[in-house]
This record gives C-alpha cells, structure tokens and sequence, in this order.
C-alpha cells in the first residue's frame, strides 16, 4: 500500500477530490453553513470551498499498486 497526502496528487486529481468534497461538505452540514452565513452576511460558496479544504485534510489516501 501507497499512504499519500493530498498534496502529493496530480493537479486533476485535487480538483476531483475537491470537488466530491464541496457536494459532501454540503450535505452534511449545509444547513448549519447557511444560517451562519445569513446571520454573519459572508459568502456561502466561500465557506464551502474553506470547509471542503478542511475536509479533505481529514482524509486517508490509500492506494493499492
């Protein structure tokens, strides 16, 4: 087994990573995002994209070769 960081795939492969973690950050705590963002009057799709990054560090890449 290949133990991998985010940081050392391709450039195409974050962005996918990046992506599913945007639509999963959003369903797990969407709501929660939202009634921040309308009490604090900040972007929503800003604190997607910060939550989505959070996200994927809290990921275990393993590849088998």
């Amino acid at each position: 087994m290949v133990y991998l960081n985010f940081t050392d795939l391709s450039e195409e492969a974050q962005n996918r990573l990046l992506e599913n973690s945007k639509k999963d950050v959003e369903r797990k705590f969407g709501e929660d995002i939202r009634k921040y963002v309308r009490e604090n009057h900040t972007c929503f799709e800003t604190m997607i994209a910060e939550e989505a990054l959070q996200n994927l560090y809290s990921y275990t890449f393993v590849f088998n070769i």
